[in-house]
């Protein structure tokens, strides 16, 4: 599994790579066309049937020994998210590292009667394949896997199959050509009892923001499904909506993955104080409408532009407040703080881990039964 994901995830990262630099560089309308690309993506979700649109929540099934992934969500989820990225959409790319992962992993054991018993650790290992070599933090996709099917009950037992999938799988894309963005390192933080406060507040502003966006996320979803009949249509509304936030903005720093932004804000270079709320509305309109790609690099954009607005009122060192809130915000979207906690020390070296971790679990707790991914266990 770590041999299949890690060369999966090096290809879906090459394409990515690829269309990304096509729409900044070379053919700059493409966003204008992003209605368009909604329609013909709304097109063929409507013809490869329900199963395969639901993505990320039949693998989180599959782990837990739900109904098989269909063979065609692994292509399904590579091309759409490609797809999307190539005309702008705010979306991220753990949803096509998880399933493409979890697709490999179920052929591998429903082909093989000496797996078949095994199944659901096979699908849980390339859940941490997919998603440990795709950001290369092995350690954080190895937790996330364990944590994000069952959030609060981890089977410590599956913990050393999972870690090795993710350590290769890493290792393999590593070799074949893949690079990661290099985040700043967090310098040793104060620990004052005004700090503690400010920590604590921005707990409190990430815990909000995760309920601000998946309200904004499943209000759209659910208004497209009330006002426009035809399924086919609402990634056509969704793009639109996207355009029109693109106009007001007057900035493309919101459409695809946001990495660029990301850096800035995880500096002491100036931001603007609204960006997360701006990426928050791109994402909202993009993933909600039914574009394909998750939502982790879009929440990392949020929550870093948030802890880098934040860190000044609240007394606070702009990068690390910057890094634990990325961290810290897909943590309680995603009910998976741990592993975020264990992502941010992965980027940024291990001053950053116990802030993560104390950030995360206070957003979590205050999120309460919210959560980002339908196919968890509750």
């Amino acid at each position: 599994m770590g041999l299949a994901s890690g060369l999966a995830s090096a290809l879906f990262l090459f394409g990515l790579e690829r269309v990304t630099r096509t729409r900044e560089t070379t053919v700059l309308w493409l966003p204008w066309l992003l209605p368009l690309a909604g329609l013909a993506l709304g097109w063929v979700k409507q013809r490869s049937g329900a199963p395969a649109a639901r993505g990320t929540a039949l693998v989180l099934e599959a782990a837990g020994d739900g109904a098989p992934v269909p063979a065609r969500l692994g292509l399904f989820a590579l091309l759409g998210t490609w797809w999307t990225h190539l005309f702008g959409g705010s979306a991220g790319r753990e949803g096509a590292a998880v399933q493409l992962g979890g697709v490999l992993a179920d052929a591998l054991a429903l082909r093989s009667p000496r797996l078949r018993a095994h199944r659901s650790d096979l699908v849980l290992c390339g859940i941490a394949a997919g998603f440990g070599s795709v950001f290369g933090t092995p350690l954080a996709g190895a937790l996330f896997a364990l944590e994000v099917v069952a959030p609060g009950r981890l089977v410590w037992t599956r913990a050393p199959a999972c870690l090795w999938a993710a350590v290769v799988a890493d290792a393999v894309a590593r070799a074949v050509g893949t690079t990661h963005s290099v985040y700043p390192r967090v310098e040793p933080v104060d620990l004052s009892p005004h700090a503690l406060l400010g920590w604590l507040a921005l707990a409190l502003a990430v815990a909000l923001t995760v309920r601000a966006f998946l309200f904004a996320a499943h209000g759209v979803s659910a208004l497209l499904e009330r006002t426009v009949r035809l399924p086919m249509l609402r990634p056509f509304v969704g793009g639109g909506a996207v355009v029109a936030l693109w106009l007001l903005a007057q900035s493309s720093d919101y459409f695809g993955l946001g990495v660029p932004g990301i850096l800035r804000a995880a500096s002491t270079a100036e931001v603007p104080p609204f960006a997360f709320a701006w990426k928050l509305a791109f994402t909202a309109c993009t993933v909600g409408s039914g574009f394909l790609g998750g939502e982790v690099t879009p929440l990392f954009f949020i929550g870093a532009h948030l802890g880098h607005t934040l860190a000044g009122p609240l007394g606070l060192p702009v990068v690390a407040a910057s890094v634990v809130a990325l961290a810290a915000l897909f943590g309680a979207a995603a009910r998976s703080p741990l592993a975020l906690a264990v992502m941010a020390f992965e980027l940024s070296g291990p001053e950053v881990l116990p802030y993560a971790l104390a950030v995360g679990l206070i957003a979590t707790w205050l999120c309460g039964r919210q959560r980002l991914y339908q196919g968890q266990l509750p």
